[in-house]
């Protein structure tokens, strides 16, 4: 695992390796040879970020290199996950440029229910499905158009981001975005962002979740001194963004998990792993056993792989 934090000058010479790695690495075009550049301005930033939190991410309740951090607006909910991953930049960066790709990871998700990439007008659109965390017919689901766009494709860095105008359940200006830094030693430094707007009837609708079947849920984020041994973590709206933040991480960490295996073993292994690191976090995130969530998983892959 890298070290994190630092003094100044441990930082500075880290940043020099990393300048240095990318540097090194080279793009064949058209017989010639181009060397990358030093960190852009995006990428500097993020590296920035990865200095920031070297102690939290070292340290945290996670059991992994990762920090959560939730918002809640007068505009909207907004979670963010940074998080130290062991893998290659390119292999992320191969993984999470490609529409379809995206669909593999989406459908790890519980609510997800269906994604299929197609070609719109404006470019590639994820047609994705959101509904509830058992089986359901695609007609009682809540169909979100999520347009897919990779804003920036450097040797060191790249953001994808996916965004529709409109929502599940009254939602709005719905995101999902994603930022990766290349990192020495074969790591990669990764940003998620899951946020969405809600209007008045989706804010009605998420009121009546968090007093009925969502009353019992909390989030990570620790809001006060531990009752009966246990932290008292925090509810409400931003509890449900940040679990739903966890599980889109988790979803992408097990995607990239199985990317030495054969293509015909890689969903079923990365289902096994999505479900296995979910449950590490069972009070956040426990919600049906493992030959439920499995069973329910295979018959959607299956159904998404034409066009509805």
């Amino acid at each position: 695992m890298a070290t994190f934090g630092g003094n100044a000058n441990q930082v500075a010479a880290r940043r020099r390796l990393v300048a240095l790695s990318l540097a090194a690495v080279c793009l064949g075009c058209g017989g010639g040879v181009v060397l990358a550049q030093a960190p852009n301005g995006a990428a500097q930033t993020l590296l920035t970020q990865h200095d920031t939190l070297g102690q939290q991410l070292l340290h945290n309740a996670f059991a992994r290199p990762l920090v959560l951090q939730s918002t809640e607006t007068a505009h909207g909910m907004r979670g963010d996950i940074y998080a130290l991953m062991p893998y290659p930049f390119a292999t992320v960066s191969t993984a999470l440029q490609d529409p379809q790709q995206w669909c593999e990871v989406m459908i790890l998700h519980l609510n997800t229910k269906y994604c299929h990439a197609v070609t719109g007008p404006q470019g590639p659109v994820l047609n994705v499905n959101i509904g509830t965390k058992t089986p359901q017919e695609l007609t009682q689901a809540a169909r979100v158009a999520l347009g897919y766009n990779v804003a920036a494709a450097e040797p060191d860095y790249f953001e994808v981001q996916l965004h529709a105008a409109d929502g599940p359940l009254g939602t709005s200006d719905y995101r999902i975005a994603l930022e990766a830094v290349a990192l020495p030693n074969k790591q990669t430094f990764l940003h998620l962002t899951y946020s969405y707007s809600a209007n008045l009837a989706g804010k009605l609708a998420m009121q009546v979740y968090l007093s009925t079947a969502g009353s019992s849920k909390v989030g990570f984020t620790v809001t006060g001194e531990p009752v009966d041994g246990q932290p008292t973590y925090i509810d409400g709206v931003r509890a449900l963004v940040e679990r739903n933040t966890m599980r889109y991480y988790l979803a992408i960490d097990s995607y990239l998990g199985t990317a030495q295996a054969a293509p015909s073993e890689r969903f079923e292994r990365s289902l096994q792993a999505w479900f296995t690191a979910s449950e590490r976090y069972p009070r956040q995130l426990h919600e049906i056993e493992q030959p439920a969530y499995l069973t329910m998983k295979r018959a959607e892959y299956v159904r998404q792989q034409t066009a509805q």
